[in-house]
């Protein structure tokens, strides 16, 4: 049997979050009989427990602010060193996700040695560019990604940008280094259950299906939603801007909402969160396009989602998304007038045109980001391990 460990995520079962979805994709849908997966899970209460046929171990964690996620991951890779050691168990794996304890991880490393055991990373995107961090932590980021990268045995990246990024950055500690992406559900059948879902949310937002440009993601400065919001203004669309988000208590939020007055433009619509994954899929598929301005990162699950459902799907011109979409979508870049000139040709595009587009973007889903084609690689992978 070969053990894996997965640190890192808040855990299973999911109901948000990409690496919440990853492990809950992954475990769910396990095809070898031989990988039995350990999970790490954030909770109010220390117990183990069984979920999707994995063993998830819960671990308290206290309310220390930013410190908080590096507690938590050095609570749980002390947990798998010590169920490893416990039960003697030759040639597992423990697979960290994201880059938060650098500082740590040599010793960590060393232990995990001495019992057999390999150290994987995904090593997420480029954390330490997010706005919402201070110096400091940014510089802790970049430190920690550094030792997490030179002691790793393996990195699985997401993302061929990232891949070539870690390559290049940090030549000297010669990197193993492989590509898996993030996956993508299928689109579900409209039931009448979720219809009804649907036209209750567009009843409560005043929302039509196919008259509204769709963005669904955090409401952070690094997805770019300043030019998107701007560009969105200035344009002559008769359609709405929908944003699914969640701007409660956001400072970047009042910020913009003092500089631009986007609050006056009746177009634009922040409606909240939607946890309905059912309801979310109807949400997209209906939108007349999708704005993604992510440029921080990856594999963008949300951006899989879009290419997923949404015909049109307008994008920012970085290597991530260009990466995934290639042929399936259109680009913008921050250029003033840019993206407004890309609404306006959005706007006029034949549905015809839309729907090529759209399966274009289907196409590249179902190819090359299905859920079971990314667990057969990752399982694959573990069974290699030696």
């Amino acid at each position: 049997m070969r053990h894996i460990y997965i640190i890192g995520s808040k855990g299973i079962p999911a109901n948000y979050g990409g690496f919440e979805t990853f492990v809950e994709q992954l475990t769910a849908g396990r095809q070898s009989e031989e990988i039995v997966y350990h999970v790490a899970c954030m909770d109010e209460k220390a117990e183990v427990v069984r979920y999707n046929g994995a063993e998830c171990f819960h671990l308290v964690v206290p309310s220390i602010g930013p410190a908080k996620a590096v507690y938590y991951d050095l609570k749980a890779i002390a947990w798998c060193l010590h169920d490893i050691r416990k039960n003697n168990i030759k040639d597992a794996v423990v697979y960290v996700l994201a880059c938060r304890i650098g500082p740590f991880i040599g010793t960590w490393k060393k232990r995990l040695a001495a019992c057999g055991a390999k150290l994987y990373v995904n090593p997420d995107g480029h954390e330490w560019k997010r706005a919402k961090w201070n110096y400091l932590i940014r510089k802790y980021w970049k430190f920690s990604e550094k030792l997490m990268v030179k002691h790793a045995d393996l990195l699985i990246c997401d993302s061929k940008n990232i891949e070539s990024y870690i390559r290049r950055s940090y030549a000297k500690y010669h990197p193993a280094t492989t590509y898996i992406a993030y996956g993508a559900a299928e689109a579900k059948k409209e039931t009448a259950e979720t219809a009804a879902k649907l036209d209750a949310w567009y009843q409560e937002h005043g929302v039509k299906s196919g008259g509204y440009y769709l963005v669904v993601g955090r409401f952070v400065p690094e997805n770019n939603y300043e030019t998107m919001l701007r560009e969105f203004m200035e344009s002559r669309t008769d359609k709405d801007f929908v944003l699914i988000t969640n701007v409660e208590h956001n400072k970047f939020y009042e910020k913009l909402q003092a500089e631009t007055g986007f609050d006056k433009d009746a177009r634009i619509k922040f409606v909240g969160t939607v946890y309905d994954a059912a309801l979310l899929a109807l949400i997209r598929k209906n939108a007349y396009g999708y704005l993604h301005g992510h440029e921080v990162g990856g594999t963008n699950p949300s951006l899989l989602e879009a290419l997923g459902s949404t015909d049109l799907n307008l994008l920012l011109d970085v290597g991530f998304n260009s990466e995934v979409a290639r042929d399936g979508a259109l680009y913008w870049s921050k250029e003033p007038g840019n993206l407004g000139r890309l609404l306006k040709r959005a706007d006029e595009m034949k549905e015809a045109e839309r729907k090529e587009l759209g399966e274009r973007a289907k196409e590249r889903i179902r190819k090359d980001y299905s859920w079971p084609y990314i667990i057969e690689k990752y399982e694959k992978l573990f069974l290699e391990q030696k």
